[in-house]
């Protein structure tokens, strides 16, 4: 079953992340804000891939020192997302 979510990223340049879940494989991913080439890159890496490894691939990178980024408040997106599911369930 695909859910659609959307999530207000805290500390970066960008101001909304969506994403589908098919299940628990991401689909369509979109920044809004951001550094475009590099948020179109991490969307790119993780079309069809299981939300648990972009998770494991993506939390906790870092950018400029912010303690966060856009890659990683992605992760924390999916993990939100999750659980949610998981709750739901």
């Amino acid at each position: 079953m695909e859910t659609k979510h959307t999530y207000i990223p805290q500390g970066t340049c960008s101001r909304l992340i969506e994403f589908t879940l098919d299940g628990t494989v991401v689909r369509d991913l979109r920044f809004t804000g951001g550094c475009h080439g590099n948020t179109q890159g991490v969307a790119a890496l993780v079309e069809g891939m299981e939300a648990e490894e972009a998770i494991r691939r993506l939390e906790g990178i870092d950018c400029r020192g912010k303690g966060t980024s856009c890659p990683d408040q992605f992760a924390r997106a999916l993990r939100e997302a999750m659980t949610q599911r998981t709750a739901a369930e």
